[in-house]
């Protein structure tokens, strides 16, 4: 045989065999598919919008981005949208953990608001890969899940303040509300709720070592939703929140000391040191506890903001015909397009 033809055979061999013996790659699973949103114009009070580049007047919103929870992210926006006097002065992030999504989601925010002004970031997941312990959901352990954390490395210094929202909620009220309130020197705005039992938040181990209890002495630490949060993003870097957080993520690895994945290193680091928001502003907890998710009803107060957070999500809970009374409160937001029942084609 000769050399070229014996090479080329060899050559070919090796790849079958390399071909063969390759686990095959994962069929990637669709994307669901929206109707458009109306295009939604700043009313006359607004400022004129520049769609390319970022100013005084503008706000600006992270959320994760991922196809488990799409559907939610496209209601959350759609109501902000909907809601908001100046809608296009607002500006979206998005941050997402899987590259080989990218272009899809891009298409799909693309196509559901041809009119949006947002950015699409990508997470690594390697930031947190060593880091995330085990909770008591499974949900709570996926590492976009703690994108969070991250905002104000992964967003660029242009950016100063940011509102962040879970995928779960839909918004009933002007978010410029929201933007414009006062942190009065702090890094971080939420609604905060003192009547919950903060210790219920950490095992009893976490409560026995004088070295972890003690710290938060001097504080009056108040429970507080990570979904919804303003965030001074110029103090944060300043401060090094983001090594902050993390250093409890390590000692959690180690020694176990909480149960609910990215919620209790906020609470460690911020908790008694958070400017108080109106509660109207997170009625949260409407997807129920996280191992069940019973149907539960609004507290008590005036609504500018509907969160589902908890293991009740209302587009599977509509989806199963099992919805919760509450969670008609979202279906109007669902831009969801459903595969017809039948074909006249």
């Amino acid at each position: 045989m000769p050399p070229n033809l014996h090479l080329l055979t060899a050559t070919t061999t090796l790849l079958l065999l390399i071909l063969l013996h390759s686990p095959a790659a994962a069929p990637t699973k669709p994307l669901p598919h929206f109707r458009e949103a109306p295009a939604f114009r700043n009313g006359q009070e607004c400022s004129k919008p520049n769609p390319t580049t970022t100013t005084a007047d503008t706000i600006h919103i992270a959320m994760t981005l991922d196809a488990t929870y799409l559907r939610g992210s496209i209601a959350a926006v759609f109501s902000v949208l909907q809601h908001s006097t100046c809608p296009q002065n607002l500006s979206f992030h998005f941050f997402l953990s899987t590259l080989h999504h990218h272009h899809r989601l891009r298409s799909t925010i693309l196509t559901t608001f041809p009119y949006l002004s947002f950015h699409l970031y990508h997470f690594d997941h390697n930031l947190v890969k060593n880091k995330i312990s085990s909770s008591i959901r499974r949900a709570l352990d996926q590492p976009l899940n703690y994108a969070r954390i991250y905002l104000a490395d992964l967003l660029p210094h242009s950016v100063h303040r940011i509102i962040y929202f879970d995928s779960d909620l839909i918004v009933v009220d002007d978010v410029a509300k929201l933007w414009g309130i006062n942190l009065n020197g702090k890094i971080l705005g939420a609604p905060e709720y003192c009547h919950a039992n903060f210790s219920s938040y950490f095992t009893s181990g976490f409560w026995s070592n004088p070295i972890f209890s003690e710290f938060f002495q001097n504080r009056r630490p108040c429970y507080f939703n990570t979904g919804v949060m303003v965030i001074d993003l110029d103090k944060w870097r300043e401060g090094k929140f983001t090594e902050k957080l993390e250093v409890w993520m390590r000692i959690q690895k180690r020694y176990r000391i909480y149960e609910l994945g990215s919620l209790p290193p906020f609470l460690l680091v911020f908790a008694g040191n958070v400017e108080p928001v109106e509660h109207r502003w997170n009625q949260h907890g409407l997807g129920g506890d996280n191992l069940e998710g019973l149907c539960r009803d609004l507290h008590p107060g005036p609504v500018s903001l509907l969160h589902w957070s908890g293991k009740g999500k209302p587009w599977l809970r509509i989806d199963s015909k099992k919805p919760c009374p509450l969670d008609s409160l979202w279906a109007p937001y669902d831009l969801f397009r459903h595969e017809p029942l039948f074909s006249d084609s």
